[in-house]
């Protein structure tokens, strides 16, 4: 392999991730139909020769790992955890918005808990242990949540934490961060496993 990727898993769906409630280090189980979205991640990653795969310490993160086959080769990574949300824990963006118009996670971040560049820094340590990892061995894994892995994708590509809002991310995907040539770029994003091209 001559250039590492890094493989974002997101988690299965949740009550709180199926009806917009920020969940951060609420430790919420992932639903029946999250299990078996996780489940059908196993297929894509069967073959894959992992280097490493790392995963956020929160059950919804590790459940989707056991599911998707790489329970057994995972180690836990504490900046993998979701972003932390403080005050807004729990609540929806309409919700915030009723006393804060116009906020965005990514422009504002949340009282007693993170901001983008809390997050980036703990996108730079990721980046930094996965590729440490990879070396020329194969692929990282790394199964998250949807804010963090957004962010990540954004610190890879140089733009800042604060870019993953131009990068929508739904439950149980795929996507790959890898380089063309020297330049980091995204190879994959946002793909269903349903979607998957064993090949790909």
């Amino acid at each position: 392999m001559d250039t590492p990727e890094l493989w974002l898993l997101r988690h299965g769906a949740t009550a709180w991730s199926r009806n917009g409630r920020h969940t951060g280090s609420s430790d919420l189980p992932l639903l029946p139909e999250g299990d078996d979205q996780a489940r059908r991640l196993a297929p894509a990653l069967a073959h894959r020769p992992f280097a490493a795969v790392l995963t956020s310490p929160l059950q919804r993160a590790r459940r989707t790992c056991d599911l998707a086959g790489l329970g057994a080769q995972a180690s836990p990574c504490a900046d993998l955890r979701e972003w932390d949300y403080g005050a807004y824990e729990g609540l929806t963006t309409a919700e915030i918005r009723q006393t804060v118009p116009a906020w965005t996670v990514w422009s504002h971040g949340c009282p007693q808990g993170d901001t983008a560049e809390t997050v980036q820094a703990r996108c730079d340590a990721v980046i930094g242990q996965a590729l440490a990892a990879a070396g020329d061995r194969g692929p990282v894994a790394l199964f998250a949540h949807g804010h963090i892995l957004r962010a990540l994708a954004a610190t890879w590509l140089g733009l800042g934490a604060s870019a993953g809002r131009l990068l929508a991310l739904g439950t149980a995907t795929i996507s790959v961060l890898g380089y063309e040539r020297e330049t980091r770029v995204i190879q994959h994003w946002n793909s269903p496993a349903s979607g998957w091209r064993t090949g790909d």
